[in-house]
């Protein structure tokens, strides 16, 4: 009978950003890892803005990387929530005791966390679309369209909300949900508008939702999340044309009292970023198979209203490196999946209830701008702090841990 023992080499397959983040953490945990990338170019320009919250930044620090975000990023101290009236309805932000959240540009984090993998010499492959995994027996071996093959212990998933890697898995395994809204976003170099003094302000207008930050230097960025019945891809949005959408959005907002309509009036439609759907993941049964196993939104897809998708996805590369460095790769992957499932399924309900309030109707608006300013009052902000307050003991043994 084979012995199995620790993981000393493994492919990493999507060259995103939880990819290269997830290489770098297996080579500080001492395993030779190699990213292949689906498309044959780098994803540079590709995205609009998300957050990096206290505890992406934690796990980054795990592996030396959390300047990166620091570096690029603009801070955001709270977040504040209005109504289509203009009226406060909450503000939120983490405890004073961890460090801020980020606003970073996704095209600006992925050429950083690129520029890091390849400083520390590790090999990222493009034009690499797998089509197949064979286990070996000693290892897995991963075919690519191109008709090239590559071999290592292990294998990792870090392929996106669309993994091939979770159907070879499990061919069985669910699908995105759609979560009823289409996304845009852009950003201004002059907005005209003071600045919001770290403030990023989330409205709920009475036809979509509204997200928006002024800088300092009056530079800002708003995104948008528009409610469409039905289904679109990103392929389809995109063949609209961003004039139409521009006219769409700016008849959306016409009635609010939120700077959404100056702002959008403000873009040039050249600068409209038509991000598509917003989607998340059901439930993913199996993280693993054999040598083979997930991470960030392949395993656990948060819509963008979580804020934590890019969090949580370091969060689960570097968990999953630290397991790899201390067990057999089969104890490995049972202890991650213990350790992280809990932590992601809870934050993926959490936004899903968050995508409700989106998509309110008329009485839903009402009774959500009634009760939220209440609701928010009640809640202790330590009890919301276990999104933000999770650190990964790089130091300790996973499987002490687990």
């Amino acid at each position: 009978m084979t012995r199995i023992g620790k993981a000393r080499t493994a492919l990493v397959i999507g060259g995103g950003i939880a990819g290269p983040v997830a290489a770098m953490a297996l080579r500080q945990a001492g395993i030779e890892a190699t990213v292949h990338e689906a498309y044959d170019h780098t994803a540079d320009g590709v995205g609009g803005g998300m957050t990096i919250a206290p505890n992406g930044q934690d796990a980054l620090d795990a592996i030396g990387a959390g300047e990166l975000v620091r570096a690029i990023g603009t801070p955001v101290t709270a977040l504040g929530l209005r109504s289509w009236t203009g009226k406060h309805l909450a503000r939120f932000a983490p405890p004073a005791r961890l460090p801020v959240q980020q606003f970073v540009w996704r095209a600006d984090l992925y050429r950083a966390v690129y520029d890091e993998a390849e400083r520390r010499a590790v090999p990222i492959h493009h034009g690499k679309r797998l089509t197949g995994a064979t286990d070996t027996g000693s290892g897995i071996t991963a075919h690519f369209a191109d008709g090239t093959r590559a071999s290592a212990d292990i294998l990792i998933g870090a392929d996106g909300i669309r993994s091939t890697v979770r159907s070879l898995i499990d061919p069985a395994a669910p699908r995105p949900n759609y979560a009823g809204l289409v996304c845009f976003g852009a950003r201004l170099e002059r907005s005209g508008l003071p600045s919001t003094d770290g403030v990023m302000y989330l409205c709920f207008g009475k036809r979509a939702f509204f997200g928006y930050q002024v800088f300092d230097d009056s530079s800002a960025m708003w995104f948008v999340n528009l409610p469409h019945r039905a289904p679109m891809t990103v392929a389809e949005a995109q063949s609209i044309g961003a004039e139409r959408w521009m006219s769409v959005l700016r008849e959306a907002f016409a009635d609010d009292r939120v700077p959404a309509l100056d702002m959008i009036s403000r873009t040039d439609a050249g600068q409209l970023l038509i991000t598509g759907p917003m989607e998340n993941m059901p439930r993913v049964p199996n993280w693993t198979s054999g040598r083979m196993t997930l991470i960030g939104d392949a395993a656990h897809a948060a819509s963008s209203s979580s804020g934590q998708g890019a969090s949580i996805a370091a969060e689960s590369a570097v968990e999953l490196a630290r397991c790899l460095r201390d067990l057999p790769y089969d104890q490995a992957f049972a202890a991650y999946e213990r350790l992280r499932r809990p932590r992601v399924e809870r934050i993926i309900k959490l936004a899903a209830r968050t995508n409700s309030d989106k998509t309110a109707g008329p009485v839903g608006r009402v009774l959500r701008d009634l009760l939220l300013p209440a609701s928010m009052k009640l809640i202790n902000p330590e009890k919301m702090a276990w999104q933000f307050d999770h650190h990964i003991d790089w130091e300790t043994s996973a499987a002490q841990a687990a």
